[in-house]
């Protein structure tokens, strides 16, 4: 008789759905690691008893291009799913948000967007990166309200500085980003350009 087969973890399923490059990502920010902690303990139990994700702050995690901004926020999801969280996430860059959710025939991007707007956790990759544009200023803007409306934890990376995220996203948006975010800021050299050893 074959032995039973292990039980997939929540870690498990959700490293299927993360890109290769982040299925091992680990958060080492001490503000990250904190709140992933903050959000764990605010999580209501579910079913199984497990908590579930709840209302929370969200980051926003500034830096150059290569610093680690996206390993650290698909860090802090698994931190979340280590931590015994139960919960349902969605990740998306900037740019594939706009493209996902242009208006084309036989497409229903408002369910898209309210999707992506509920989701218990959201991350919302190279804020700012995309063309921008008063289209795309206001799908932002309608993204971004909903969660700072319902306090729904969402990590949010950029390599803007406050003063470039205004300009670009529009002084509703960036007034949002100021009171819904704890601001992690990354540095150092493009960790993607290795010098020859």
């Amino acid at each position: 008789m074959a032995p039973p087969d292990e039980p997939v973890t929540a870690l498990e399923l959700a490293d299927t759905r993360m890109p290769a490059r982040y299925r091992g990502a680990l958060a080492d920010h001490p503000q990250i690691t904190a709140w992933a902690d903050r959000i764990a303990r605010a999580g209501r139990p579910g079913p199984a008893g497990a908590p579930g994700i709840a209302e929370g702050g969200s980051l926003l995690i500034v830096g150059p291009t290569g610093t680690g901004k996206t390993h650290q926020a698909y860090g802090a999801i698994r931190a979340l799913l280590s931590r015994g969280v139960r919960l349902r996430w969605e990740a998306i860059t900037s740019a594939d948000l706009h493209a996902r959710l242009r208006p084309r025939a036989g497409h229903d991007t408002e369910r898209e967007m309210q999707a992506l707007a509920r989701s218990p956790l959201l991350l919302l990759d190279d804020l700012g990166a995309a063309k921008s544009s008063e289209w795309t200023e206001d799908l932002t803007y309608r993204l971004i309200n909903h969660r700072y409306e319902h306090l729904l934890p969402t990590l949010i990376t950029t390599n803007l500085p406050t003063d470039d995220l205004r300009a670009t996203l529009g002084d509703r948006v960036a007034s949002r980003l100021a009171e819904m975010t704890e601001r992690v800021i990354l540095t150092g050299p493009d960790r993607r350009r290795r010098t020859p050893g």
